[in-house]
């Protein structure tokens, strides 16, 4: 029979696990990072999210690990979004997100399907194509995804046979006057990204430049075994995000669920199920090892406020953290707010605007904002401001 936890315990258990239930120290950055990595859209939440868990967290200590220290890495990751994750866990956010199969990299790519049938090509074969290309166009440049889009597309269009070359060079279906084979390339980028061949160097202006990896870091991301890596991504995930189930794991990670088998059945003994007193109900699972975690987490104390997409708001069931009625609210496909964290409840939302060096942040509650909380809020807004390139901030307050 599975045990069974409360839904406090379980936020409770999940709090902890984020490091939101009291900041780790100045020199924890990469400990935060490494749970389940901190997704870097829209731009600049990664810095918000790294300062809700590590204390004294500036741009400048983030620049110089990315930069000088090469300790954290940017890339494509879990759903297709930019994540940073430490350079040593590079291959469980890389190699362990990447599908086994020719099929499920198919699927793990939506829109991509028909136009390599139009051009008699498979995944596994446009993705060799631009491998063998990459390293002349992008050797000792940092590009961003049109440009080396257009470079590999042209070079590569060069090398097919005229039957494919036509289809190519064609107009297609992913943007006004793009090549079909310059929009076919933009999504095998994704795979070269977890293949471990490019990653992101950081932005200039608008632009977030690919480099390639091994020229970056100065040497490559180490062999991994897929299969250890795809293992430890469940983990990383159910530590996390725990307890939860295959499909929840699969929309995290951005696989199909019916194609979740290669990664959830290699953890599959050390996984106990539990039952969940929760709306969302039925049965979930949690590492073995967590399980004392679970049944008594620490108090979650504190006020918090996460930037849009914070790698805690990616939980796949909702209701466990925000009651139903203000979903919409807080998860919009475009135009995410950030979301206020008082003592382990998500308690409203909030938006920033900005005026010449002056920040003001509109929280929208989802209730009554005791004084205390106010108070923390106000203080964590302060913390922030700088963050955002501001000298002072105001904070305005309004009820969903």
């Amino acid at each position: 029979m599975a045990d069974k936890v409360s839904k406090d315990d379980v936020v409770a258990f999940r709090l902890a696990a984020h490091h939101l239930s009291g900041r780790l120290g100045d020199d924890d950055l990469l400990d935060a990072a490494g749970r389940c990595g901190i997704q870097n859209s829209p731009p600049g939440s990664a810095l918000l999210a790294l300062h809700a868990r590590v204390r004294n967290v500036t741009q400048e200590r983030v620049d110089d690990a990315v930069s000088e220290q090469k300790s954290l890495l940017q890339t494509w990751s879990m759903r297709g979004a930019p994540f940073y994750f430490p350079t040593a866990d590079a291959a469980v956010f890389t190699a362990g997100v990447l599908p086994p199969s020719e099929e499920a990299m198919r699927r793990f790519l939506p829109g991509l399907g028909q136009s390599l049938d139009s051009l008699g090509l498979s995944l596994t074969e446009t993705t060799e194509l631009i491998s063998a290309e990459i390293r002349d166009v992008l050797a000792g440049r940092r590009l961003a995804i049109n440009e080396l889009g257009a470079e590999l597309a042209e070079r590569i269009a060069g090398k097919l046979p005229k039957r494919q070359r036509g289809p190519w060079e064609a107009e297609g279906p992913y943007a006004p006057g793009q090549p079909l084979g310059e929009g076919v390339v933009h999504f095998c980028l994704r795979i070269l990204t977890l293949q471990g061949v490019v990653c992101f160097a950081p932005r200039a202006g608008n632009k977030a430049p690919f480099v390639l990896v091994d020229e970056w870091l100065g040497c490559p991301i180490p062999d991994t075994d897929p299969e250890a890596a795809r293992a430890e991504l469940v983990r990383r995930y159910l530590r996390a995000y725990g307890p939860s189930t295959r499909a929840d794991f699969a929309a995290w990670a951005g696989i199909q669920a019916g194609d979740a088998g290669p990664w959830w059945g290699l953890v599959a003994d050390e996984l106990t199920p539990i039952e969940r007193d929760v709306e969302h109900g039925g049965a979930a699972w949690i590492l073995t090892d967590d399980l004392d975690a679970l049944r008594s987490p620490p108090a979650p104390r504190g006020v918090r406020l996460l930037p849009p997409r914070d790698p805690y708001t990616q939980q796949r069931d909702h209701e466990t953290i925000v009651d139903k009625k203000y979903h919409r609210g807080v998860w919009k496909t475009v135009g995410e707010p950030g979301t206020v964290l008082a003592d382990g409840k998500i308690a409203g939302i909030w938006r920033p605007r900005k005026s010449g060096r002056t920040l003001t942040l509109t929280v929208t509650a989802f209730g009554s904002v005791p004084a205390r909380h106010r108070t923390a809020l106000e203080e964590e807004a302060e913390r922030i401001a700088p963050l955002r390139g501001a000298s002072s901030v105001s904070v305005e307050y309004g009820t969903y």
